[in-house]
């Protein structure tokens, strides 16, 4: 039989049994004696084990948790922070590929304006001949008319 006697941290067993004053059946025999001790202590030890086994565990895993905890509630909201982060990054990439997408789309209505441009200026070249033929036919005078280039074209 074993009573333990518990401390805060560990269980710890008190040896009820003295094996050499164990003389319920008045054993003389120095044999059995050792015998009988060495049972009794094996058995204490083996009570020991069981009792304390699961305790120490269970401390040693308490004392892991408390330890490593925090290092990792840390990583967590560093990860959440990095995924915030690179999703707005993604999004902003997917908007300019988008972008640059619809503008290379538009190429075609570019050339279709570059295209009526060219031909509004020769048109008004056209023109500004035309008027000056008919005005010198008319007046003749020394002085050409004033037309300053237009910026787009490409005569100059």
């Amino acid at each position: 039989m074993l009573i333990f006697a518990n401390a805060l941290t560990r269980i710890k067993p008190v040896q009820i049994f003295d094996s050499i004053s164990f003389n319920v059946y008045k054993m003389e025999d120095q044999e059995m004696q050792v015998k009988v001790k060495r049972v009794t202590d094996k058995f204490t030890e083996n009570m020991y084990v069981l009792a304390n086994e699961p305790s120490v565990a269970l401390y040693r895993l308490q004392e892991h948790v408390r330890r490593s905890l925090p290092e990792l509630v840390q990583h967590k909201t560093d990860m959440q922070s990095w995924e915030e982060q690179s999703q707005g990054a993604i999004y902003s990439v997917e908007y300019a590929c988008s972008a640059v997408k619809s503008m290379t789309n538009s190429s075609l209505y570019f050339k279709s304006i570059d295209g009526l441009l060219r031909q509004a200026i020769s048109m008004k070249e056209q023109i500004s001949t035309s008027q000056g033929r008919s005005a010198h036919e008319a007046t003749p005078s020394p002085i050409p008319p004033a037309t300053p280039p237009h910026p787009l074209s490409t005569s100059s």
